[in-house]
């Protein structure tokens, strides 16, 4: 990606990376993109994915189909073209696939491969797949998930074809030489089956057992074998329950643990359907839940107090070798007709004083820009 100064303090020597929380492209989503998928799902009270179109027009009126691969972004992509961010990180919460072996689990997301335009039209350098959707539609999907990534171009991480695969790095290169190195994990604690664990001779997920001691330095022993000292390591967390703010202490512990090694930069935590604390942890970012961003749930009732419409894009600016904290802005976003939309003021108001609420344990907070984003305080 090019280089660029965009908003806020001068980068030169800095890396700037874009996070996100949950990006699911499938069910409503791919039904409204060029190739939809069969449509057909098994859950306990709908039996189309394109019933999660219908939901969401009745909310916010018709949504167009066969729509650009562009489209579901917004404008989400002119802030990425204004930010320019060395390096685009996503969970891909979605098995990309044509499979139709589908798990006994009553939720299945599925993107048709034909649509991967939708990714790479964001400019998407790594997806986290360590996540309890990936394997949605079997080991086949699974596989061709990470055929069809390939292909196009974008980095996996947190499942291959075997154990060995699912837990090396996706590998992203930065303009001035640099690289950023992804490790995605996956806690059971966020309803990832263990048997969907990746063996040496099965596909599967890089999965987390438990948030442990042992846990954590297994995982810094996996990231010192990969790491060189000018490299940049995010630790990309699938963990947690999907609603409530509470952060348990296990969290915490194994965040610190993995920042306290110096192997680890970063931690990209989600699963959560809506925004957490954040917290700055002796000069390290650490965003134990960043909310929804690209979903079908547009229309779905019954955790409106959550707000989880509003989709947060987090722009973190790391300096020097350290990796220390910069800065983060984050910029919001509102799901309508299942495209982003920027947030209005009070949207962004009710976010700020949000992540105040909820970063005052961990000493931080939030203050709004002129540009109707949100600066990190610690």
């Amino acid at each position: 990606p090019l280089r660029s100064e965009a908003r806020g303090p001068d980068r030169r020597g800095a890396v700037k990376v874009f996070l996100c929380g949950d990006v699911m492209t499938g069910r409503g989503i791919d039904q409204v993109l060029p190739h939809p998928s069969d449509p057909a799902i098994f859950e306990a009270h709908l039996a189309s994915a394109a019933d999660y179109v219908t939901l969401a027009e009745r909310l916010h009126g018709a949504i167009p189909r066969r729509v650009d691969p562009r489209y579901i972004w917004g404008d989400a992509l002119e802030e990425l073209a204004e930010q320019q961010p060395d390096a685009r990180i996503i969970n891909l919460e979605t098995s990309v696939t044509t499979s139709d072996e589908a798990e006994p689990k009553g939720i299945n997301y599925r993107m048709h491969p034909a649509n991967t335009g939708c990714l790479t039209a964001a400019g998407i350098d790594c997806c986290s797949l360590a996540n309890n959707h990936v394997l949605d539609w079997g080991p086949a999907g699974l596989l061709e998930t990470l055929e069809t990534l390939e292909s196009a171009g974008i980095a996996a991480t947190g499942a291959g074809r075997d154990e060995r695969e699912g837990a090396e790095p996706a590998v992203h290169e930065t303009g001035d030489g640099r690289r950023v190195l992804v490790f995605g994990l996956g806690s059971t604690t966020s309803g990832i089956p263990t048997a969907w664990r990746a063996t040496k001779a099965t596909p599967g997920v890089r999965v987390l057992d438990h948030l442990s001691k042992a846990s954590a330095d297994e995982v810094i022993q996996q990231v010192s074998r990969h790491r060189r000292n000018s490299d940049i390591v995010v630790a990309s967390i699938h963990w947690g329950g999907n609603w409530g703010y509470g952060i348990p202490k296990e969290q915490r512990a194994f965040a610190h643990r993995l920042l306290d090694s110096g192997a680890v930069d970063l931690i990209h935590g989600h699963s959560s359907h809506h925004v957490k604390g954040i917290e700055a942890y002796r000069s390290k970012l650490i965003l134990y839940g960043c909310g929804d961003f690209i979903t079908d749930y547009e229309g779905i009732t019954g955790h409106e107090r959550y707000r989880p419409g509003l989709a947060v894009a987090y722009f973190v600016t790391l300096g020097d070798e350290s990796g220390h904290l910069e800065s983060l802005e984050m910029v919001p976003f509102r799901s309508r007709r299942f495209r982003l939309e920027r947030a209005g003021a009070n949207d962004a108001e009710w976010l700020r004083r949000l992540i105040d609420r909820e970063g005052a344990q961990f000493g931080t907070g939030a203050t709004l820009t002129g540009e109707g984003a949100l600066a990190l305080r610690w």
